[in-house]
């Protein structure tokens, strides 16, 4: 386990003396456990490119070993240090869409409902949430798009559409339908390939047989490209939830497409071996309330 540590610290800081500084030990002591690793598997964990030192092959597999070892181990004392003090928590994740715009709102309320229950929430990409809640490091998590994973219980939580919206500058404002020939001789903002709502997108887009966007920026925050399309010369498709507001304030146009509407639904999902949480039965009951 120690070896294994000074790996992820020698990988994550940056070099030998950064992680020996952060794990309180003398710099020989980190090499020398580094050495124990390239003996117990018999190939080098790391090798040095020029003043740097990167993972080998190997290493990159020892490493995302340690990660996981480590984090379940970090988990493994949360959870008893809560049982000796008898804590009721939750460990909750979301992706980013989720948490920006609709988390909020939901952590105050359940605080204000169960003040004896405590929830705590990370932000994150579809395909490491679920991997999480597969292997146990998470218990809830609201989704986008539904695990496909036989430990996992998914559950419908909301409709859902993504629309294509632009700002008051854009030419497209106030116009009427346009078709979906029109769609690739726009300029885009949008969210990076890997996440959820880009995944939808583009899948929905392939069906349609188009198979690009002339994509000018790919930005991991919708609320910055909300603030960009404000400059006028790029559209983009966002999630309904996430842009009602300003909809409805006047600040965004929806921009209506003949023949394409891309539906989609918001899920919860947790794993069969955690259905008697009673934090997860409260914040689920809270959820079922504000639909």
């Amino acid at each position: 386990m120690k070896s294994l540590t000074c790996l992820r610290g020698v990988v994550e800081l940056g070099g030998v003396e950064e992680a020996a500084r952060a794990l309180h030990m003398g710099q020989p002591a980190v090499t020398k456990r580094l050495r124990s690793l390239d003996e117990r598997y018999g190939v080098p964990m790391m090798q040095r490119r020029g003043r740097k030192l990167a993972l080998t092959a190997a290493g990159e597999k020892v490493y995302a070993y340690a990660r996981l070892i480590l984090d379940h181990h970090g988990l493994l004392r949360d959870d008893l240090a809560s049982l000796r003090v008898g804590e009721n928590r939750l460990r909750l994740e979301v992706t980013f869409a989720i948490g920006e715009h609709l988390l909020p709102d939901l952590l105050l309320a359940f605080s204000d409902a169960h003040p004896e229950y405590r929830i705590e929430s990370r932000m994150g990409y579809t395909r490491r949430i679920q991997a999480h809640l597969a292997t146990g490091l998470t218990d809830l998590a609201l989704l986008e798009q539904a695990p496909n994973h036989p430990d996992i219980l998914v559950q419908k939580w909301l409709d859902d559409e993504l629309v294509l919206v632009c700002g008051p500058g854009h030419p497209l404002w106030g116009s009427d339908l346009i078709t979906v020939t029109d769609l690739p001789r726009l300029r885009y903002v949008l969210r990076e390939e890997k996440s959820s709502m880009r995944l939808i997108l583009d899948k929905a887009l392939r069906d349609i047989g188009i198979a690009n966007l002339p994509v000018t920026m790919e930005v991991g925050s919708t609320d910055t490209i909300v603030e960009m399309l404000d400059r006028g010369a790029h559209v983009s498709f966002l999630p309904r939830f996430a842009v009602e507001d300003a909809l409805s304030a006047g600040s965004l146009y929806q921009v209506r497409i003949q023949g394409l509407r891309i539906k989609r639904t918001l899920w919860i999902a947790r794993t069969r071996a955690n259905l008697d949480n009673a934090v997860a039965e409260a914040f689920i009951q809270l959820l079922r309330q504000r639909m």
